[in-house]
């Protein structure tokens, strides 16, 4: 047995020619390229690590190395949050149009649709999460930065009258840059008709549970994601009014690194919660079963 062993040979890799270090005055050869499939590696945009996306999406998105919470789009949070079978859309057909004809607004809206796959920037329904009916609103930033035209004023409050009629609780997922500039006060009066329609659904006794999401700033700020019975944020989450230049070049004054992020936000009462988003799903269950009439309330 042991003659056999030593008088085996052994396998070498060879090294092609092409490869082989040149002589003196050669040049070096180029090493042939490998091509990587678009999609297969990505690169967290806080730390720099790169892994494996479906390793990514197994993690919900959170980076493993720093706890990044990379951003959603609404479809990825549905499939997140809800359970999986059950989920009705509302209004899956109501589109933008450009009521002030502004310049480039109906190209840039089909671009948008193309780009992310989306009809708008929020997708609204009703579903359940662990067994609990809800109505859900969510925002999805890759369309038009999320920002709040007539259209996404006209869906949430929809969304929050279809709560407020069937009794049911209702959670927004809030993600924008803002108003829509291409509707000028069109899009601004969304903010008071959605506020009006959460007064409506709170004098009726309806829960109303806000989940903010990076960023949430300018008019959904200060107007919806702001008003929830219980306010959730994920861990550094970006939420406020104004931006940080904006803010700083009108108070004349250096902001603290950690300002407007959810932590910062929590300490000074802006928030009830920050929820890792691998425990945001069993915390909402909680808050819903607490809230549901089975729960005492």
């Amino acid at each position: 047995m042991f003659k056999d062993i030593f008088q085996k040979k052994r396998k070498y890799a060879t090294i092609p020619s092409e490869r082989a270090l040149p002589g003196e005055g050669q040049e070096v050869p180029e090493r042939p390229k490998r091509e990587i499939p678009e999609g297969l590696m990505n690169k967290c945009s806080k730390c720099g690590t790169i892994q494996y996306s479906k390793e990514l999406e197994k993690n919900l998105k959170v980076c493993p190395a720093c706890g990044y919470h990379m951003r959603l789009n609404a479809m990825e949070r549905i499939a997140m949050v809800l359970d999986d079978q059950g989920f009705v859309e509302f209004d899956a057909d109501m589109i933008s149009v450009d009521p002030l004809g502004f310049p480039g607004y109906s190209n840039k809206l089909e671009q948008q649709r193309l780009k992310s796959g989306l009809k708008e920037a929020v997708i609204t329904g009703e579903g359940t999460i662990e067994g609990l009916p809800v109505v859900v609103a969510v925002m999805s930033f890759d369309f038009f930065t999320g920002s709040m035209g007539s259209v996404v004023g006209e869906k949430i409050t929809r969304a929050i009258e279809h709560a407020t009629e069937k009794r049911l609780p209702l959670i927004i997922f809030s993600t924008s840059g803002g108003a829509r500039m291409q509707e000028s006060i069109l899009s601004l009066m969304q903010m008071a008709k959605t506020s009006a329609a959460l007064s409506r659904l709170d004098e009726q006794g309806g829960l109303y549970i806000s989940v903010i999401t990076d960023p949430t700033t300018g008019g959904v700020s200060a107007s919806f994601a702001s008003l929830g019975d219980i306010n959730i944020a994920e861990p550094g989450a970006v939420f406020g009014f104004a931006g940080r230049i904006v803010i700083e070049q009108t108070i004349r004054q250096k902001l603290p690194d950690d300002f407007q992020t959810a932590e910062f936000n929590m300490q000074h009462g802006q928030l009830d919660m920050v929820v890792h988003r691998k425990e945001l799903r069993a915390t909402l269950g909680k808050l819903l079963d607490m809230h549901s009439e089975k729960g005492g309330v």
